[in-house]
């Protein structure tokens, strides 16, 4: 067993940012030894239950989470400045009440 997981991986629900399908993932992941795997998807949880279930089928420990976007001021701020970038954070659920978390409380 591999003592290396990627916790920070995107799925084709990365919507055009990547291509992999969460079969393709789960698979991968196996044949490489690894005892887990992470989806953090840009901005969703999309492939949660499809990822969930695609792990456990295949022996391995599912990790939830998202790659959130933060916005520097309020949500109702249009104006692109330098200053106003947006910054990546990535999100993952330790058990099940931190997905209800990510799910119920957005990002």
């Amino acid at each position: 067993m591999s003592k290396f997981v990627h916790l920070h991986t995107h799925s084709h629900y990365s919507f055009l940012q990547a291509l992999p399908k969460v079969p393709e993932l789960v698979q991968a992941a196996k044949s490489a030894g690894m005892g887990a795997l992470g989806i953090t998807d840009a901005g969703n949880l999309h492939a949660g239950i499809e990822f969930y279930k695609a792990c456990k089928k295949a022996g391995i420990r599912p990790v939830l989470g998202v790659d959130a976007y933060l916005a520097p001021g309020s949500r109702f701020d249009t104006t692109t400045t330098e200053a106003g970038k947006r910054t990546r954070l990535v999100l993952l659920a330790k058990d099940t009440t931190g997905y209800s978390n990510l799910l119920l409380k957005g990002f």
